[in-house]
């Protein structure tokens, strides 16, 4: 194993920096949404993404009220804070007794986390701030849901805070782009990645290897696209189908394939190999496993997943 060269992961990366591990505690807070669900630049959402469009169960757990940055006034917002609390307090709490951790970086994760007024953004973000060893925020978006404003003040927050912005960048490829109802632009998203990394601040960019017509050398020339904006991390992601997507009826019409295992290793490994040696991984594989999952099978098991990957990438000497 010694003469394997170390892929830096985010786990060695912070380990690096810190001293010590930190853990990323996901938040999903309710309200939040995105501009091609709500219908300001599209509607239904990304083709791959389960939301109320296609989901009545999910309209029934889920408040009716949804945040965008045009709204005077956010009267939900105390009790969003209080959700952010008790996420954050449940899973530090496993976190800490299963592994041990003591620090943190609160990871706001489901749909767009800029996506909402400004003013509900900051106290979102500085409550979380707020609680006792956390060192730093990430915060998921789409490169059309920031503005100056909200760069500006993330890169006031990073003068002594881990800040760091995660964009779906997905593909480079703007028919891609279009087939997937993504409601945004190649050209968009590497103006506001360049300003965010004018801006001193940490991006990770989210790749989807798999998507609609896609071919292998498509996937790799999106990635060596994503390298060459400077980004700090990258997560791979495989495109797998759930129940109550655009993709669901596609896929039961037989005009959608999911990216096989072995394509789909051999891409991400691929990646791995070029991959400079100061940009760390987040991510290297997805899966669900439950009842909504409707292909690839493959997907059902992240754990086989790795293991496969690793083994692939020790054969290229790499020890990830």
């Amino acid at each position: 194993m010694s003469n394997l060269k170390n892929v830096l992961t985010i786990g060695r990366y912070f380990k690096d920096k810190f001293g010590h591990k930190v853990y990323k505690v996901p938040i999903s807070i309710s309200g939040f949404t995105c501009p091609n669900i709500d219908g300001t630049v599209a509607k239904g959402g990304c083709s791959f993404c389960e939301n109320d469009s296609f989901s009545p169960n999910l309209q029934e757990k889920r408040t009716k009220f949804k945040l965008n940055p045009r709204i005077e006034e956010n009267p939900y917002l105390e009790n969003q804070l209080k959700q952010l609390e008790m996420q954050f307090i449940a899973t530090r709490d496993r976190l800490q007794n299963k592994f041990g951790v003591s620090k943190f970086i609160v990871y706001f994760q489901s749909f767009t986390n800029t996506y909402a007024p400004f003013s509900t953004l900051k106290a979102l973000y500085e409550k979380a701030l707020s609680f006792d060893n956390v060192i730093g925020l990430s915060i998921g978006t789409r490169t059309d849901c920031v503005t100056d404003e909200i760069l500006d003040y993330l890169k006031d927050l990073s003068k002594d805070k881990e800040i760091w912005i995660e964009y779906g960048i997905q593909s480079f490829y703007d028919e891609t782009l279009e087939t997937i109802n993504r409601g945004d632009s190649a050209e968009n998203m590497r103006y506001w990645i360049n300003k965010s990394k004018e801006k001193g601040l940490n991006v990770c960019g989210h790749l989807i290897y798999g998507l609609p017509n896609e071919t292998q050398e498509m996937m790799l020339e999106t990635f060596k696209q994503t390298v060459e904006l400077n980004v700090d991390s990258i997560k791979f992601h495989p495109l797998y189908v759930v129940k109550n997507t655009l993709l669901t009826n596609e896929f039961r019409k037989g005009r959608f394939t999911p990216i096989t295992e072995e394509l789909y290793i051999d891409t991400v490994v691929k990646s791995i190999v070029d991959l400079p040696d100061n940009i760390s991984i987040q991510r290297i594989t997805a899966g669900i496993d439950d009842e909504t999952l409707l292909s690839p099978d493959w997907c059902r098991d992240k754990h086989t997943q790795m293991k496969k990957i690793r083994l692939a990438l020790e054969k290229e000497g790499f020890n990830y």
